[in-house]
């Protein structure tokens, strides 16, 4: 019997044609002999369709045209099923899945927000949990965390919309401390959205301004000199993580822009047709480094993954001064465009291989998450006593 796996993307993000892109690459790379495949895609409004024709990169050119074919669904817990259930009028069962694998990016999806409806409803899914999905996501809590490890990260400040228009002087200054160039960043977002690279002081409020318009929260980072980019990929739990070969990421501006990611490979194949996403960047594999700062680079992307409590495929991103070696990690990426395939390829491991090994591990998890104790079965109310109960009259808990 086929294991029916539901594949969750799109979403209200600014990342959701990536988020397609990565999804469509996926479901073409199941093996179709041991996986029933049911895409759902997650509109710009929130509302949840299913259709095979979502497997389609080309359905999505239209995505009026696309909601008048796929079927409106939902997904729920019902008996201890996890039931897909199409809102019809006879409100059809469309399949009871047994896992999901969600292939989302950005902020309101891979920020944890899917996976807490996913652990709400109880059924098994791929990748890591909602507390590391949110540490991933947010790049202030996740250097702090590496700060309280001892990994390198940058030199860096950040604050909140409202504290740089309240103190904008004082926060200009801690800028200026941490000396141009720098980069400002949403602290929240992904795929290089609302990134600026500053040069000098004439550029910092604009590029401030642009970094708001995406979030609250605001990231101001040192700009490594000599900047060499490279990206680990890592594959396993807290027990035991594989690490990929490297890559050295090719860039046209300062920093590897949406651009490079998504926009220079658009006319490459996905499947039989559409955008490469980040498996189109131009890069080298294997990076150009000696043998000692690759090993280090591997090390440090294990110690990462620990760090956030990260499961599944990872992307750990670093940046190197080509001069002096000093590295540092930029940030993990929890569920990687494409899914990082094109790294573990060049580790002899194929797409299809990196998938089943992802769903294999997550039920793996799974099982063992529920041998342990999560509630009780006695019930401390039963004896409440109206009025009076635990600690007391009602009225004063």
């Amino acid at each position: 019997m086929k294991i029916k796996v539901g594949v969750i993307f799109g979403g209200v993000t600014v990342e959701h044609e990536v988020s397609i892109i990565s999804a469509v690459q996926a479901m073409n790379h199941l093996n179709k002999e041991k996986y029933d495949i049911y895409p759902i895609y997650v509109a710009k409004d929130r509302t949840w369709y299913t259709g095979k024709m979502l497997m389609d990169i080309d359905i999505y050119r239209d995505f009026e045209t696309l909601k008048k074919y796929a079927k409106k669904v939902v997904l729920y817990n019902h008996n201890g099923a996890f039931r897909l259930q199409a809102l019809n009028l006879f409100r059809t069962v469309v399949a009871d899945l047994d896992i999901v694998l969600p292939v989302v990016h950005g902020n309101n999806m891979e920020d944890g927000t899917i996976q807490g409806y996913l652990e709400m409803v109880g059924v098994p899914y791929v990748g890591s949990n909602v507390l590391g999905s949110s540490l991933g996501q947010d790049k202030v809590i996740m250097k702090q965390v590496f700060q309280s490890l001892n990994l390198p990260v940058v030199d860096y400040t950040w604050f909140f919309d409202n504290e740089y228009f309240e103190e904008k002087e004082e926060i200009l200054k801690k800028i200026k401390k941490i000396g141009y160039p720098v980069i400002v960043k949403p602290a929240s977002l992904g795929s290089s959205v609302g990134i600026t690279f500053v040069k000098d002081s004439e550029g910092i409020e604009n590029a401030i301004e642009e970094a708001i318009k995406y979030d609250t929260k605001i990231v101001v980072e040192k700009a490594v000199e000599n900047l060499v980019e490279v990206n680990c990929s890592v594959l396993g739990n807290y027990v035991n993580q594989q690490t990929s070969t490297l890559e050295e990421v090719m860039s046209t501006a300062e920093f590897l822009t949406y651009q490079d990611k998504y926009l220079s490979g658009g006319k490459g194949k996905l499947g039989s047709k559409g955008s490469k996403g980040m498996a189109g960047a131009s890069r080298i594999i294997p990076a150009r480094l000696d043998e000692k700062t690759t090993e280090k680079v591997k090390e440090i992307a294990k110690e990462a993954f620990k760090a956030l409590n990260l499961s599944g495929v990872c992307r750990i991103d670093f940046l190197i001064d080509g001069k002096t070696k000093k590295m540092y990690i930029n940030e993990p990426n929890t569920i990687p465009g494409s899914l990082s395939f094109y790294l573990w390829e060049k580790t002899d491991k194929s797409y299809e291989q990196l998938l089943d090994e992802m769903i294999t591990l997550a039920i793996k998890q799974y099982k063992l998450r529920h041998q342990k104790t999560f509630s009780f079965d006695t019930n401390i109310l039963s004896n409440f006593g109206g009025s009076k109960g635990v600690k007391g009259k009602l009225g004063k808990l």
